[in-house]
Order: C-alpha cells, then sequence, then structure tokens
C-alpha cells in the first residue's frame, strides 16, 4: 500500500504547478526516469567522497562501533523474561530475543532467539527491517511483530507465538500500512489501518478505529470511532493495569491537540481538558500536561506544568487538581513513567537531566529527588515492570562518558550495574562545557561544546554544528560514539546547538518558534554560530553544520539565508520545498509547525522556504551534500531531490547527493548501510573543512 501512496503522492498538483516547478517530476518516487537521475547523481557523489583515502578508514571504525559486540544489549521485561533486539556484522537485520534476568547479570548471558530477521528476509525474499512487537498480558505469548520494507514506516502486522517461536498460521495478519494496533484480549484487537476508500487522514494516518475479533472479517469488524479527513490520526488502546482495565480512545486532531475518551460498555466518554493538552489516566489519577495556561475554577496553571486529580472524581465534574510540576525559567519536564507505586519526573533544569520520585499519599504526594545519579549529562529511567514492581533500570551517559546500565530494586535502592559501553574514542585530554550565545531578539540561547581542553583558539578547528529546533524535541547529552570517533578524536570540534523550536524549555522555548515565528529557530542557531567564531573555536570556512528532518529545513535555510557563516552544510532527509510539503505523504500532519501554504500563512512561510529563497544565479553558497531515503514514507524525497537539482540547474558546483534506496525516515535500514551513510558525511566535511583532500587513484589499495 505505502508503494501506493508514494505514487499518488505526486499525482494532486495541477498543470499550474508542474509548469511552475520544472522539477516537479523528481516527486514521482519510483518512476524509472526519477531513478535513473538518482543512480546517476549518486554514482557522480561517491566516486568523489569515496576516493578520498579517509572514507575507507572512518567507515571501517565506525562499522566496527555500530556492530560490537560489547554495546549494551538493552532489554525490556516481560512476565519474568528480559527481551532485547540485536543487530551485529553477522545479524544485520537483527535478532528478537530473549534470556532470564539472571542469566543476563552473570554478565554472560545465554539468549534464546524467537525471531531471526535475515533468515526470514532471506526465506520470504524481502528486506524486512523489525519495526517492534506488541505483546499481550499478562503471559505475553502472543506477540503482533511489525515488519517494514525496507524501513519504511508503513508495516506489515502478523501474530508470533512465543511458544513455537513461530508465526501463527491463522492468527491475526494485517497488510502493509501506516498502522495503529492493540491488543484488547487474546480474542480482540483495536485496529487502525487503510481499511479502503477514505479511512485514512490527508496525513496517511487511520481516520477510523475498528474492534476486531479473531476468526472474523476485518470488513465486518465494529467500528469505534471515526475522526476528520483533516486529522492527523486516531487510535485506541487498552490499559491492560491489574485492576484498573480500562480501554481509551485518542483522538489526533492537529500534532499539537488532541481529545482523549475512555471506551467503555455505554460508549465513548469524553475526558475534560484543553485540546492543547497531553492526557493519560494512571490507576486513580488522572495525569494532564499543559502546553497552555489553563485556569480552573479560578486557579490558573501556567504551561509546561503537570496536573494529578482523582479520575473517578473529575469524571463527575470534580476538579482536584494537585500540580506535580511547575517549571521556572530554567527547568522543564523532560518526560514521565510510572513503577506500581511510584511516579517518576524526569526534567531538565538547563539542559541536564534530574529525577524526582513522586508517590500518592493519603492527604497528599511525597516527592523526593532520585538518590545516586549523576548531577551532569542525562539519566534515563523506565520500570521493568510496571504493573508488579517498583524496580526500575537506569542508564546515564554524557557526550564522553561512555553510558552505563544499571538496574535497582527500587527508585532508592542502590543500582546494580547491568552493563557499560567501552570507550569507543579516546577522550583523554576532551572536555564538554555548556555556553549561551545571544539571538538576535536578546534570547539567551544554550549550546554544548565538545572537544580538546588544549584546541586554540585561533579560529582554526573544524567545527561541526548540529541542530534540530522544532516539534518540542530536545538535544540533551548523550555518548556520542559515532561522532567521537569520526570527528572529535580525529581533532575536530563537535556542538550542538538548544535553539528554540525544541522542547529544552518546555512548552513556550517550543511555541517561540511556530509558523510566523519559525525565523527565530533560525536567527538562533545563527547567533550559535556568530558566538564559536567570537569565541576563537573555529572561523566560518572552518563550521560545518548538519541536521536532518526538520533538522534538513534548519540546514536549507541556514545554507540559503545564512551561506556567508559556514564552509560545508550536510542536510539530510530534509524538508525544503514548503510550498507543497502538505501535500507530500505525512507533510499535513505538521501544519500545526509550520502553517498552510495555501492560506495567508505563505505569507511569511515563503521566507524560510528553502527551495524558493536558495538563488544559486545570485549567491556564493558553502559546500553542501544533501541525502535521503528513496524509502521514506514520511518526508517526501522530493524536497531533497528538488533543491539538488535547482542547485545544479542555477550552476552550483558545491554540491553532493546521495539518496539511499532503502532506510525509511532514519536514512538507513542496517548498520553497514549507516556506516556507509556516516562515513560519507564525515569525509565529506573533513575534505571541506579540513585538510586538503587525499585521492585515491582508481584500483589502488
Amino acid at each position: 500500500m505505502w508503494l501506493i501512496t508514494l505514487a499518488l503522492s505526486a499525482a494532486f498538483a495541477s498543470e499550474a504547478d508542474v509548469s511552475a516547478d520544472p522539477h516537479q517530476w523528481l516527486e514521482e518516487v519510483e518512476s524509472e526516469q526519477a531513478l535513473e537521475w538518482v543512480k546517476g547523481k549518486n554514482a557522480d557523489s561517491t566516486g568523489v567522497i569515496t576516493a578520498d583515502a579517509r572514507f575507507d578508514a572512518i567507515k571501517a571504525d565506525l562499522q566496527a562501533i555500530l556492530d560490537s559486540d560489547d554495546r549494551i544489549p538493552y532489554v525490556s521485561e516481560r512476565n519474568g523474561w528480559w527481551y532485547n533486539f540485536w543487530t551485529d556484522a553477522e545479524h544485520p537485520r537483527g535478532l528478537w530475543r530473549r534470556t532470564t534476568p539472571a542469566s543476563y547479570k552473570s554478565g554472560e548471558p545465554e539468549w534464546e532467539i524467537l525471531l531471526d530477521l535475515d533468515a526470514l528476509g532471506k526465506e520470504e525474499g524481502v528486506n524486512w527491517v523489525y519495526k517492534g512487537s506488541s505483546c499481550l498480558a499478562p503471559d505475553y505469548e502472543r506477540c503482533l511483530i511489525s515488519l517494514s520494507r525496507g524501513g519504511a514506516d508503513a508495516t506489515e502486522v502478523r501474530e508470533f507465538d512465543i511458544s513455537t517461536k513461530s508465526f501463527l498460521e491463522q492468527g491475526f495478519v494485517l497488510p502493509e500500512a501506516k498502522q495503529r494496533v492493540t491488543w484488547i484480549d487474546a480474542m480482540t484487537l483495536y485496529v487502525g489501518t487503510d481499511f479502503g476508500e477514505a479511512s485514512l487522514t490527508d496525513s496517511g494516518y487511520p481516520r477510523i478505529v475498528k474492534k476486531w475479533t479473531r476468526g472474523t472479517d476485518l470488513a465486518d469488524a465494529e467500528t469505534v470511532f471515526e475522526g476528520q479527513q483533516t486529522d492527523i490520526s486516531v487510535g485506541a488502546y487498552h490499559d491492560h493495569t491489574p485492576g484498573y482495565e480500562r480501554s481509551f480512545v485518542y483522538r489526533g486532531i492537529t500534532f499539537y491537540t488532541n481529545e482523549l475518551f475512555e471506551h467503555t460498555s455505554k460508549g465513548l466518554v469524553k475526558i475534560d481538558k484543553q485540546d492543547s493538552a497531553n492526557a493519560q489516566v494512571w490507576k486513580d489519577w488522572l495525569l494532564i500536561e499543559l502546553r497552555e495556561d489553563w485556569t480552573v475554577d479560578g486557579e490558573t496553571y501556567t504551561a509546561g506544568s503537570l496536573l494529578a486529580a482523582p479520575y473517578k472524581k473529575w469524571l463527575k465534574g470534580k476538579k482536584q487538581i494537585t500540580p506535580l510540576f511547575v517549571p521556572d525559567e530554567h527547568s522543564s519536564l523532560a518526560g514521565f513513567s510510572a513503577t506500581k507505586s511510584h511516579l517518576l519526573l524526569n526534567t531538565l533544569v538547563d539542559v541536564k537531566s534530574r529525577v524526582e520520585v513522586l508517590t500518592p499519599g493519603k492527604k497528599a504526594w511525597e516527592r523526593t529527588d532520585m538518590p545516586g545519579l549523576p548531577g551532569n549529562g542525562t539519566v534515563s529511567v523506565s520500570a521493568v515492570d510496571a504493573d508488579h514492581s517498583d524496580a526500575v533500570f537506569v542508564n546515564t551517559s554524557d557526550f564522553i562518558t561512555p553510558s552505563t546500565y544499571s538496574h535497582r530494586e527500587s527508585p532508592f535502592a542502590e543500582s546494580v550495574t547491568l552493563g557499560q559501553l567501552p570507550s569507543f574514542f579516546d577522550a583523554e585530554g576532551m572536555e564538554v562545557t555548556q555556553h549561551f550565545a545571544t539571538s538576535k531578539d536578546g534570547t539567551k540561547v544554550p549550546y554544548f561544546q565538545i572537544g580538546a581542553k588544549d584546541a586554540p583558539t585561533d579560529g582554526s578547528t573544524p567545527t561541526l554544528l548540529y541542530g534540530y529546533g522544532g516539534f518540542e524535541v530536545s538535544l540533551t547529552p548523550g555518548y556520542k560514539a559515532t561522532a567521537g570517533a569520526a570527528w572529535i578524536a580525529r581533532g575536530g570540534t563537535y556542538v550542538i546547538a538548544n535553539i528554540r523550536g525544541g522542547g529544552e524549555y518546555g512548552p513556550r522555548w517550543h511555541q517561540a518558534a511556530l509558523k510566523e515565528n519559525r525565523m527565530r529557530a533560525y536567527e538562533d542557531f545563527s547567533a550559535v554560530a556568530e558566538d564559536l567564531v567570537a569565541r576563537g573555536v573555529t572561523s566560518n570556512d572552518k563550521l560545518g553544520i548538519r541536521g536532518g528532518s526538520n533538522g534538513g529545513l534548519l540546514m536549507g535555510n541556514m545554507y540559503s539565508l545564512y551561506p556567508d557563516q559556514f564552509g560545508a552544510v550536510v542536510c539530510q532527509v530534509p524538508l525544503l520545498d514548503m510550498k507543497r510539503y502538505h501535500k507530500l505523504l505525512a507533510g499535513a500532519s505538521w501544519m500545526g509547525e509550520y502553517g498552510d501554504p495555501d492560506t495567508d500563512d505563505w505569507s511569511f512561510m515563503k521566507d524560510w522556504s528553502p527551495y524558493h529563497t536558495v538563488d544559486p544565479v545570485g549567491r556564493d553558497y558553502p559546500e553542501i551534500l544533501i541525502t535521503t531515503s528513496t524509502r521514506d514514507d514520511r518526508v517526501h524525497p522530493g524536497h531533497a531531490r528538488k533543491f539538488a537539482a535547482k542547485l545544479w540547474e542555477g550552476g552550483e558546483d558545491g554540491v553532493l547527493y546521495y539518496e539511499n534506496i532503502e532506510g525509511g525516515h532514519g536514512g538507513a535500514a542496517d548498520n553497514s548501510q549507516r556506516a556507509f551513510m556516516e562515513a560519507l558525511t564525515y569525509t565529506f566535511l573533513w575534505r571541506t573543512l579540513g585538510e586538503q583532500p587525499e585521492e585515491v587513484a582508481s584500483g589502488d589499495e
């Protein structure tokens, strides 16, 4: 089905559109003409980059990291088993496997292989990519396995029997689509999928959710809810928490607005909240995360707060609210999760992690900091078995300190180390510092800098600046194994900019760069670049930048609007044509972030639509590497293709383009592809920002 969607995605244009855009034929993803164009550009670009002597060494280093047996096998618990999905050189598509906690803790776990994706792909002649499993509580013996062709978002779903390690011949099966599927019980599923005509939203996601009973035809399934054509998607799920079994229906109106219903035997009961707020039910409590200020019974709760209220009383109109988190100028809520007895709040204080443990009492919530955690870097805490215990998994890391994975019997217990990454690059003499640049409107924008302590301050150091700036995504400290090996350890400085549009300081930080205010994100990124040069960290011709997806849009705008600030640009799986983005694949789902170009919104969007603002005839631009994936069914590869074509048409010769045939929105489907793509990126950057390129003649070793 996804190939049909891709083929049709270019069919919305009128003849006037085509005449105004001579490169629109490149939106025909699978057309012979477009694929021939892609193959030619791929050959040209790889010929240039792989000829550099540095390429093979960088690729080998990255492949060794990605395939290393010393990586931590992160696990999730199901009915006393610890499950893991693992890829390595012998199993590039991966093994789904499990072991016992005792075996895992021994340091030499004995893994039981449940599903070999490489063997499955070979048997069926399909390049399957594992996209996860959903298993039925409480015994978790029946699972719904999601399989993707080449890494696309669209998946095929099949029922799998753990005891026989095989797919059920008469089990639940759903053909390929962008879908939402969850268990209700052994006989019943909630299904949101492509049911046929008008069953998908404009964004290409399910518009209808049904209750499907085993042994019946999917076409006869009971309709539970129908959303609007303009919605993002709808879905439903069942809460299996013992003693609190309930079902809920979710309607995503826009990317940032939604409705939540409890699905009862008498029908749907809408849960009262702001449409912009996210809500979920945990046992006796309704938890509401605010994106906007909210006044209830004369009391105003600020955006970014997390509120708790007794759920049953709430349904009766009694709003007894307790604020569990209230942000300030330096802090935000990064997320929360639950164990059997506690809520775990992960907050950011100037982009560094802090974890609080909250426990509901008879009269009030008790709260305390989770002990024994590092003060800098990022901490991730998750429940081992939220239904039955307070045990947690804890992962800690920073940019140059390898991750440590541990287990605690409760949030307050001593940590038992389960695994630790080795140092994949030599961090001796390196340091991590945080700085603040001043943006055009006076806002202080934080950024992290990773590099040698004794790096010169004369602007001579090749520096790579990374950014994203959208969709409430926070860029937090974490071990940079590949960047460390391919860039920092080779003498470069690595910088991460926490620009507006992200979630580093909660909703206010994100909303400051929405729609008509989008330019602030680009001004922030420019300010960080200026600060790096002013501090002598690097110079404009030694400064490279990188970003993907929404970060690819960021790169396109830095390239087209601020070309004098940079020596090299890496633009990955990007949005670039903001006039047509909403007509391509999932683009319509992002109008809450960017705006609707078919309305007056185009008056401001045109100023940061790189496909329209770039002028390859009238300006000088830095060298650029543009990458995407043919199998990306989220951000259309036409964005990258058309942008490159326009640059070449205008005479730009510093343009390289590579499109991976597989990979989906992640750009690569296995470690070999990832190593190749990353080696292209870092070799391009070293060629452009470092010493003059070293060439290897064809046929030389």
